[in-house]
């Protein structure tokens, strides 16, 4: 059976799945049911129905966009499902945001390339992240 892109949100369960498969912290599902449906845009790739990879961008939806969880389950990696997942997340970046929008992703670390093939570059050093973890 093939695989194939829907724009859809994961649902709770699919994402969660998705993020235990690729060793992920987890969440409850009462925290990630909300967050799904509050995603600007999200696109999963299918198989026999069921989800196994996604990608999501949240945001204001004007000034800020931010790509989360592209998420691939490891029995579908290597096939370029991540890069099918990027490319409908890069449309979408494309057509929504406007000039002068912030468009920010954190990578997992090795996979800093991967992104640069979609026009992401690292932070200057002057300019380091941060962030809570709660």
């Amino acid at each position: 059976m093939e695989v194939i892109l829907v724009d859809r949100a994961p649902s709770a369960r699919e994402y969660l799945d998705l993020r235990e498969a690729v060793g992920w912290h987890g969440f409850s599902t009462e925290v990630v049911s909300p967050a799904m449906g509050c995603s600007l845009f999200a696109v999963c790739a299918e198989h026999g129905g069921k989800a196994v990879g996604c990608g999501r961008v949240v945001g204001d939806g004007g000034v800020y966009f931010y790509v989360q969880d592209i998420l691939v389950h490891p029995d579908f990696q290597r096939r370029g499902l991540g890069g099918a997942i990027m490319a409908r997340v890069r449309d979408y970046l494309d057509a929504a945001a406007g000039p002068g929008a912030f468009i920010g992703l954190m990578s997992a670390p090795g996979l800093e390339r991967f992104y640069a093939r979609y026009g992401f570059v690292p932070f200057p050093a002057d300019s380091p992240g941060m962030m809570i973890w709660k």
